[in-house]
């Protein structure tokens, strides 16, 4: 009996052994390729920033295998190869080391890279993409098991109910947390969409645009504040407003990727008549997210922006916004207006975007209600990654 027993103790540490062994070996694996963008290039070094921030400054030889692919391709059958010399900075760059060089020494075995101008150019093509087959609203409901999404998009004469038609070829992404990065976008499954979430999606539509087949869907949930400033604390980048619609202090968080815009006297003046005119008895829908009277930005999550979300009478409201002075968190005073979309997470709320000089609008409930028909992306699809 006892021999059985050490038997079966030594096989136990044998396979505990083994299981160890397998965990350092992927960790050591994992530890021998990284993926970023070249910062710089001095004599045979290249300095890579990976996506996390991590820095690394890599000694290429002539005998590393350097190959150039194009944005989106998944597979080396196509790549070419490329002279270090044609390396330069702004290139994503997938670095596989050497593991067999000389300890503390960060060597590179093989490169495989994409061009900026590449990217560029993919991205510039997906952005004309997403305006000319893609739409954006509210989710009014989901349909899971048929694959259905149903919005409202758009308000006054422009107002219409759209439905999404999503197949298993379709790419479903959620925003992830505090983040409308497109690129920061994760798979997620439709049940995760739900009433009052910010979506758009692009595919083929029907000839009335108010039905379409989905090659991709992103979505995601956002918070609305509009009202007073009481106070900016610059130290914290951090601003309290006033919500009107609850009317409680919303402390909010202003990050390196906010977008702070002002309009003019005039111009909102102006855009609060227009809307008011074009907007009767119109509502762009209502869910979670519409938190105030600003009501959610129909156009949120459009990847590289630019879409033409209409307001009342057709208005633009993304060109508006993308006109509108640039300003910085210093530049608010106490009590002026401001209307806010952002994300809310265990810290608190984020905004994503945020227009100050919105007093005549906050006084016109009909103009303030569709205003909001921002392009949240403060990123675009990265066809690099």
């Amino acid at each position: 009996m006892k021999s059985k027993m050490k038997i079966r103790i030594a096989a136990l540490i044998v396979l505990v052994v083994a299981v160890l062994t397998a965990a350092v070996m992927a960790n050591a694996q994992a530890a021998t390729r990284f993926l970023g963008t070249i910062t710089a290039v001095n004599g045979t070094t290249l300095t890579v920033k990976t996506d996390a921030g991590e820095v690394h400054q890599v000694d290429v030889p002539s005998t590393a295998v350097l190959k150039q692919i194009e944005p989106g391709v998944k597979d080396l059958s196509t790549a070419q190869a490329i002279e270090f010399s044609g390396l330069a900075t702004g290139d994503r760059v997938l670095v596989r080391l050497d593991p067999n060089a000389p300890a503390g020494s960060t060597v590179a075995l093989q490169i495989i890279a994409v061009k900026q101008a590449a990217l560029a150019k993919k991205q510039e093509q997906e952005r004309e993409d997403w305006q000319q087959r893609g739409v954006g609203g509210l989710v009014k409901n989901v349909d899971s098991a048929s694959g259905v999404i149903v919005l409202t998009s758009g308000a006054g004469a422009a107002a219409k109910t759209i439905s999404i038609r999503t197949t298993p070829a379709t790419i479903l992404k959620r925003y992830a947390p505090a983040s409308v990065r497109y690129d920061e976008a994760k798979v997620a499954p439709i049940s995760v969409i739900q009433a009052g979430d910010q979506l758009r999606a692009r595919g083929a539509k029907d000839a009335a645009g108010t039905e379409i087949t989905a090659d991709e869907v992103i979505s995601g949930s956002f918070r609305n504040v509009s009202g007073l400033v009481p106070s900016v604390d610059l130290t914290n980048s951090t601003l309290v407003v006033k919500d009107l619609a609850t009317k409680k202090p919303v402390t909010v968080h202003v990050t390196a990727d906010t977008q702070l815009r002002r309009l003019d006297e005039q111009m909102a003046t102006r855009l609060a008549a227009m809307l008011n005119n074009g907007s009767a008895g119109s509502r762009a829908g209502a869910g979670r997210s519409q938190a105030g009277p600003g009501g959610p930005p129909a156009g949120a999550g459009a990847p590289g922006g630019g879409q033409r979300q209409g307001g009342g009478g057709g208005f633009d409201a993304q060109r508006l916004f993308s006109l509108a002075p640039v300003i910085k968190l210093a530049d608010l005073k106490k009590g002026e207006a401001v209307m806010v979309v952002a994300t809310e997470d265990g810290s608190g709320a984020s905004a994503i975007t945020l227009l100050a000089g919105v007093e005549p609008l906050l006084q016109a409930p009909a103009a303030s209600q569709n205003l909001l028909n921002w392009s949240l992306s403060s990123g675009t699809p990265d066809a690099g990654q």
